[in-house]
């Protein structure tokens, strides 16, 4: 019982602490609970984090929320996930909150609109770093299959304009028809 409170703790802990000091959206912080949980907690698997911020990205809402949601029930079931939904949803909450008082104060304020702006770039950064490490993962797994759906779907997605609805529904289904065949080369 012990051990499972220092984790709901850590667990909260951790995700309010990313949340609150994450800029940039859910894609920003899947990177920061990719390194807390995998490198520096070893909770999860590096492979297991990736499938589960499939799982986040295929759910409709926020990511963050939604990665936060199977992390937080991957180590401790329900508890996790409410904790973690706690943790992640406090700091933006409290943030927007003050920010909406101040808004008429600051939005023509230059020295707000150029640190904005500086922090785009930065955003820009962090995603472009978390879209190499998830891609780097699916490479270095050297399966072929899981190359070839990672390609095809960047392809149609930035080359073609397929809308990304229908490209994360089309991977879903061939990870579902790919799952069913391996089983039935088990059996």
């Amino acid at each position: 019982m012990e051990n499972k409170r220092k984790v709901l703790w850590k667990l909260f802990v951790s995700t309010l602490y990313l949340s609150a000091f994450t800029f940039g959206g859910g894609y920003v912080i899947v990177s920061l609970l990719k390194k807390k949980f995998v490198d520096e907690y070893h909770w999860i698997e590096e492979d297991e984090m990736l499938d589960l911020v499939a799982i986040a990205q295929s759910s409709p809402g926020a990511i963050a929320v939604n990665g936060a949601i199977v992390v937080g029930y991957k180590l401790a079931g329900l508890a996790g996930t409410v904790i973690a939904i706690l943790g992640t949803v406090i700091p933006p909450f409290l943030i927007i909150s003050v920010i909406s008082v101040f808004y008429n104060l600051l939005k023509d304020n230059f020295i707000v609109s150029q640190m904005l702006q500086g922090m785009q770039s930065g955003v820009g950064a962090v995603i472009a770093s978390v879209t190499y490490e998830m891609g780097a993962g699916i490479v270095h797994g050297r399966n072929k299959a899981s190359m070839l759906i990672m390609v095809c779907a960047f392809v149609a997605s930035c080359v073609f304009g397929v809308n990304v609805i229908y490209v994360v529904i089309a991977c879903g289904l061939l990870g579902v028809a790919r799952t069913l065949l391996a089983g039935k080369g088990e059996a």
